[in-house]
């Protein structure tokens, strides 16, 4: 089986002492073959060239498989596979995306979701924007929020600052470090296009310290708008 095959090829790189650092580092929340991120892009890379991609069909299956092994690199590999099928996305795979952001939730999957496949499918189906960021806010579960916060990552000038500005005030009073800290990021990262938009922004809402302070780091990198 296509998940057997994986499982073996990452199984066959372990390294013990990578994968008790990288525990660690993860505050011991998942367990590890020890493979490094260029050790898995090259891994992954190498897997798919001999073994081909699933169907698009198979890849919610497979994605529920791999997010109920324990070793983190499984994850990682389902979200590689899944980046390389998201040009087949159709309208019901918010599904699968979901489920991936709510189960073995941490930044560092939900992260690379949020901008990678989530904002990708946002830009697929912008029909979609509205009524699902609404309901993952209204959720309360931290990391759909933060996806919601989040999936406009990289899109520059495709930036709907309204949007933006109306998820960040839905979140803002929010007490956890990771939306406090995602709006932040969003910010920061939207400054690169539109600082003094940021600026004005950040200076007329209430922000909690943490999401300012991050907010305008670029700002004052560049240059301080008037």
């Amino acid at each position: 089986m296509y998940i057997d095959r994986l499982r073996m090829t990452l199984e066959a790189q372990k390294n013990l002492e990578e994968a008790e650092k990288m525990s660690k580092y993860m505050r011991g929340q998942y367990e590890y073959f020890g493979l490094r991120a260029p050790i898995m892009k090259e891994t992954m890379k190498a897997f798919i060239k001999e073994n081909g991609l699933l169907a698009h069909n198979e890849l919610f299956p497979f994605l529920k498989e791999v997010w109920a092994m324990p070793e983190r690199e499984m994850q990682m590999a389902g979200l590689s596979l899944a980046d390389k099928l998201k040009k087949q996305m159709t309208i019901e795979d918010i599904e699968w995306i979901e489920y991936i952001i709510v189960n073995k939730s941490w930044w560092d999957t939900v992260d690379h979701i949020a901008k990678h496949i989530a904002g990708y499918y946002f830009l697929k189906f912008p029909e979609e924007i509205t009524h699902v960021t609404e309901r993952w806010i209204d959720s309360k579960n931290i990391w759909l929020m933060r996806s919601a916060i989040l999936f406009q990552l990289g899109y520059k000038d495709k930036t709907d600052k309204e949007l933006l500005a109306h998820i960040i005030k839905e979140t803002k009073y929010e007490q956890d470090f990771f939306i406090r800290k995602g709006i932040g990021w969003a910010l920061r990262e939207y400054a690169y296009t539109n600082g003094d938009w940021v600026w004005e922004f950040v200076h007329k809402e209430e922000l909690s310290p943490l999401s300012y302070k991050e907010a305008i780091k670029n700002i004052k990198k560049t240059k301080q708008p008037s």
